[in-house]
Order: structure tokens, then sequence, then C-alpha cells
């Protein structure tokens, strides 16, 4: 259901809550009938009893007042219909249920009005003679400054529901570093050790998220260490290698070209492998603009005559990212979109104010990719030769997609409807004060 509640602390929440309606409802329920049913069954008989010695022998009932020394002992006064009206009758309350208990208890059938105030004074008509009403104060019923039981029901209310709000913000707080954490991990950073904290369950699984994330860290810089050892010593004998094709006579310079040409692919393989490995995580955020690294890419472009670019930016807030690898993303697209789409692209800019998002897509006009192979072109060591005819290692749209996950966002690839293809980069974004 849309209304219920998502998170754990909001289901916790809305179950104490439920459990303390019932718990108040039985409560109400259990006082009612065992103590204010007893209580309204008491009054009833007393005043029963009260109207029953109206009509004793001796005891003229039928006169407007009753025997004066009756009157001075149990309170009662006696009225025709006429005086009882003139004397707030009608301002009384109509009682069903009282009705009912002193038809019971009188042995026919009887009215019951209850005139609120201090005291509350009660109307009878009894069935001995349906010509008068008899009145009777009940002194000390309506005093005092409320119901004590709704009170106390208020009171217990209020300190469970706060004491279940601290105990369930108490059970939370670890469960949302942890959330937060694992978000961090999952962009490809590693979090300082959480607070071990909270029940032993709690404890256990933080020890553990404190266990696997060192475990991550010492991993990575294992790779990072690995990787550099690699390219330092691939390096070492490719250089001797170009140095060894440079001695080679003018009439092999094919031969020299093609070997020239294979060092330099090999070595930006080389520096893709390490730019996957590094992620950029060394790079500080810092406050910018993404529309001025868009121009200023495009800037770059512009020398090379055989290549247009098309801007459309809207005005977009500054936020805090990471400059460098941002710009790296924005490069790696445009090259891709001239190289495998077409010598004119076309690149735009969005403010997505409602999801708190900022968006740029560079979009070309080239014969676009098959819906089938979109997604696993992010996947590492993935090429999409069939379409587009790439070469190299595979790289690069992983290092894109790392790039674009560390500042929480998205990057989709989608062929247009008019042909070409279209790089989307979305990144969640705060508003700089």
């Amino acid at each position: 259901m849309k209304f219920l509640p998502k998170s754990a602390f909001g289901q916790t929440v809305l179950l104490i809550g439920i459990l303390l309606f019932i718990n108040q409802v039985v409560s109400l329920v259990s006082v009612t009938f065992y103590f204010v049913s007893p209580n309204v069954q008491q009054i009833n008989n007393l005043l029963a009893t009260q109207i029953k010695l109206a009509f004793v022998e001796d005891i003229d009932s039928q006169t407007p007042q009753l025997d004066p020394r009756f009157y001075q002992t149990a309170g009662m006064q006696v009225y025709n219909y006429s005086d009882a009206v003139k004397n707030g009758l009608e301002q009384a309350t109509p009682y069903q249920y009282w009705s009912r208990q002193m038809s019971d208890s009188l042995g026919g059938e009887a009215q019951v009005r209850i005139t609120h105030g201090e005291p509350y004074l009660y109307w009878i008509n009894p069935p001995q003679n349906p010509d008068i009403w008899i009145t009777i104060p009940m002194v000390g019923l309506g005093e005092g400054d409320g119901s004590p039981h709704l009170v106390y029901l208020l009171m217990i209310g209020i300190l469970s529901v706060g004491g279940s709000l601290i105990f369930v913000r108490r059970l939370n707080r670890p469960l949302k570093a942890l959330q937060e954490a694992a978000l961090l991990v999952g962009r490809g950073q590693v979090p300082k050790p959480l607070k071990e904290e909270g029940s032993t369950e709690l404890i256990a699984v933080t020890h553990a998220f404190n266990q696997m994330s060192k475990g991550i860290k010492q991993l990575e810089d294992d790779r990072a260490l690995l990787t550099a050892g690699i390219s330092h010593d691939l390096r070492t004998p490719l250089t001797r290698i170009r140095l060894a094709s440079e001695m080679l006579p003018e009439s092999q310079d094919w031969v020299k070209e093609g070997i020239v040409h294979d060092i330099e692919d090999m070595n930006e393989i080389i520096d893709q492998f390490i730019d996957y490995v590094r992620q950029d995580q060394q790079e500080c955020m810092q406050e910018s603009n993404i529309n001025d690294l868009i121009r200023d890419a495009t800037q770059v472009r512009n020398i090379e005559e055989d290549h247009i670019i098309t801007l459309d930016l809207e005005p977009l807030p500054k936020t805090l990212i990471r400059r460098v690898a941002l710009k790296r993303v924005i490069d790696n697209l445009i090259e891709n979109a001239f190289r495998y789409g077409s010598d004119n692209i076309e690149i735009t800019s969005r403010h997505n104010k409602k999801e708190k998002q900022l968006c740029f897509a560079i979009r070309d006009f080239g014969p676009g990719i098959p819906e089938e192979q979109i997604q696993s072109l992010f996947e590492p060591f993935t090429q999409g030769d069939k379409a587009r005819g790439s070469l190299g290692s595979g790289l690069g749209l992983a290092i894109i997609k790392r790039i674009v996950e560390m500042h929480s966002g998205k990057v989709t690839l989608q062929n247009h409807a008019q042909g070409g293809l279209i790089a989307t980069v979305s990144i969640g974004y705060q508003v700089m004060s």
C-alpha cells in the first residue's frame, strides 16, 4: 500500500502505535465493564430505592411538595409536568440506557433525564405516577477537572510512544550508518571503520562490515600496486623496441610505422588500465559548474576543422564534483561520438530540480548500437566491435561508469529515434550556498 512506511523506523513506530491503540481500547472496554458499568448500576439502584421510598405509606406523593421530613433527608423534589418544565426539564438530556435500567428497577416504564452541572440533577418520571417528575441531586458526581482514566491513558500513551521513539532511533542509528557506508562501498570508496554499537546482532554485523571494508581496501591497494608494477615493466621493453625500430633502414619504413603504431596502442591500453584501477579517488571534491567543463572540452575540439559541436546548455547550479574526473568523462564521450559516430555531434545539459539531478547528454548521428549490446558495453574488457568498429582495451565506458557512480549518478546509452546514439549522464547534486 502507498501509505505504509518503507523504512524499518517508520514500520516499527506504526506497529507500536497500533499495539498501543489496541491496548488503550482494551483498557477502556475493561474499565467500562468492570468499573464504570457497576458504578452506574449502583447509582441506578440507589436512585430507584429513593423513588420507591417516595411512594411508601404515610408519604403524600400526589402533592407538588413531598413531606418536608423526607425532602430534607433525601434532597428530593416533586414537580408536575408544567412546573418541571419551568425548572429546567427541557434542558435536561434524556438517557435511554438509564431509562431502561430504572424501568427494570421500578417495575414499569420510567424516563430518566440528567442536567449536567454542579451538582448533577437527575429527573425521573416514575411508573408509579406518570404525571410527576422527581428530581434527585447527585453531589460530587461531576466534580473534578477531567476524567482520571482518560488522563491516565493519555499519559501512558505519550510515555510509551516517546520511549518507543527513543528506542527505535537508537536501534536505527547504526543501521543508517551501515547503509551509508555500504553505498560508499558501492561507489568504489572505502569508508572509515564504523562505531560498533547497538544490540549484539548489530555489533556483530558492524564488525563484519568493518572487516570486509578493511579487506576491500587491502585488495584495492594490492591491485593498484600490481598494475603500477606491470605498467612499469611493460613500458621498459616497449621503449627499447621503439628505439630499435628507429635504427631500421628507410627501405623498411613501413615496418617502422607499424611498430610505432602498435607501441602507441599498447601505451594507450596501459594508461586505461591505470585509470581503471586508480578510479580518481585521490582527487578532492570542489565546487564547479558542469557547463564550464563542457565548454572547456568543446573549445579544445574547435581546432579540428572536420569536427562540429552544437551546444544547447541550460543554466546549471554549481555543485561539488571531482573536476578532473568528470572532465575525463566528457572528453571520452566526445571522443567516442566522433570516432564511432559522426563528425557532427550535439551536447545538451538540463537541470532536473524535482529529482535534484544535473544531466548532460552527447548525441552523435552515426549508425548507433544494437539494443542487445548496449548494457554489456559498460562491463570491463567489453567492446562494440560489430556495431561501431571499436578498438582498445574495452575499459573506456567502464571507467566512465565508475566515475559517474562516484558522483551518485548514472550513465546510459540509447539509440535515438532519428538515428545516432545518445550518451546521457545524470548526477545528484547539493545546492551550494
